[in-house]
């Protein structure tokens, strides 16, 4: 399975069932990902914690007059199939309510941050 689809999705389906927090397996890759999330305003944030001997990450999720900051994800990149863009490749995600988040030699960047940066990279997702 894939870590980082599992914790998008975790992150998802707890936002529509209107869940505070949700706990997901801590590795660097997630924090470089939930460091991008929260600048981009999609989670309030997160802290690392143990359980049973293992390092998770708690992260508080958003909401915005009552619905849910993230209402879908799309994986783009997955272990299977790799994709890259270059800057000029990068869209707005939903006209702009959206974001790419894009891991570059820059580290993990939104679409918007990538531009700004003039790096592309390995697409990883789309968040709206």
């Amino acid at each position: 399975m894939d870590p980082i689809a599992d914790m998008l999705i975790k992150i998802k389906n707890a936002s529509i069932a209107s869940h505070e927090v949700v706990l997901t397996p801590a590795s660097n890759m997630k924090r470089s990902l939930l460091e991008c999330l929260k600048r981009a305003g999609y989670v309030a944030g997160f802290t690392e914690k143990t359980l049973k001997n293992h390092p998770i990450f708690e992260i508080e999720l958003l909401y915005k007059d009552g619905k849910p900051r993230i209402t879908d994800v799309v994986r783009v990149s997955k272990p299977s199939r790799r994709m890259y863009m270059q800057v000029k490749e990068m869209k707005p995600v939903k006209n702009g309510h959206g974001i790419l988040i894009v891991s570059t030699s820059k580290g993990i960047l939104s679409n918007s941050e990538a531009r700004k940066e003039l790096v592309g990279g390995e697409a990883i997702c789309k968040i709206w």
